[in-house]
């Protein structure tokens, strides 16, 4: 049976992905009339400034000073470029390519989880994994048209997020994860800033800056949880659970865009929702 660590980190990781699908609704729809690099800025304050009135109510401003981990600065670093790298990708490949290569990512944490951390991965769980990316594959369809560079350039993405939740691991548990969602938010809003003087700034609209402000609450949200997830129980068994996103993501097309999938795609939500009941109640 699986612990109640892993449990809970499941729990987190299928909650926090959802908060970055809604994060990405949000944004999404402010990147139409706003420079990418100005809305993360501007939405890196919001969180930041969110994140810290969280760390004081919850007493973790006294050890800001654990900002200052190595461990900790590293991770802010994996999680930092790999949200510009993802990002660059996203603007060059259309949004099914993009996202399903960075699905791959359990798929890395696994490997590397083996290698790394010596976890025990047995062949049912495996081929759960396998299947589990699959589906994802049925459900956004991607085509090997736009498979070029950026395609390298997005997967290399999916290497850093990896890196990042390998090093959430590592840090000490001593260390709150508010503090750790702290540092991440500051590092993605310091790199979009330097990023932001090579482009124009334009106006900012009241109606743009409650979007953003929404969706730093959202992104913010998704930062805790996901540190959460990478801090408890097995990686391995916890990792695949980021596919909740996707299929949120569903229905939010559904209730929002009015978006219904084909008969691939539900094809593809029946092995996701298998595989992840399967890696969950397994010990394979």
């Amino acid at each position: 049976m699986t612990s109640n660590s892993t449990r809970r980190g499941v729990l987190a990781m299928a909650a926090g992905m959802c908060c970055f699908v809604a994060n990405d609704a949000l944004v999404k729809h402010v990147s139409e009339s706003l420079p990418s690099s100005q809305l993360i800025f501007i939405r890196g304050v919001f969180a930041t400034l969110l994140l810290v009135v969280i760390c004081h109510g919850m007493g973790a401003t006294s050890r800001l000073r654990a900002l200052g981990d190595g461990k900790v600065l590293m991770r802010a670093g994996f999680d930092a470029f790999a949200t510009m790298v993802y990002l660059t990708s996203l603007f060059h490949l259309p949004i099914a390519n993009a996202t399903a290569i960075n699905m791959a990512t359990p798929l890395v944490i696994t490997l590397m989880a083996v290698v790394v951390l010596h976890e025990k991965v047995g062949l049912g769980r495996w081929l759960a994994i396998a299947t589990g990316f699959v589906g994802v594959l049925m459900i956004v369809q991607p085509t090997g048209a736009a498979f070029n560079a950026y395609s390298l350039l997005c997967l290399s993405g999916t290497f850093l997020h990896a890196c990042r939740d390998l090093t959430t691991r590592a840090i000490h548990r001593d260390i709150p994860s508010i503090l750790i969602t702290l540092s991440t938010a500051v590092a993605v809003t310091l790199l979009a800033g330097a990023w932001g003087l090579t482009q124009d700034w334009e106006a900012v609209s009241a109606r743009q800056f409650a979007l953003l402000a929404g969706a730093s609450v959202f992104l913010s949200g998704g930062y805790f949880l996901l540190t959460v997830a990478m801090r408890a129980g097995e990686m391995s068994v916890i990792a695949p659970f980021r596919y909740a996103g996707l299929l949120f993501a569903l229905f939010l097309g559904y209730v929002v865009w009015g978006d219904v999938p084909n008969a691939l795609a539900w094809g593809g939500i029946a092995l996701l929702v298998a595989a992840g009941l399967y890696v969950l109640h397994s010990r394979a």
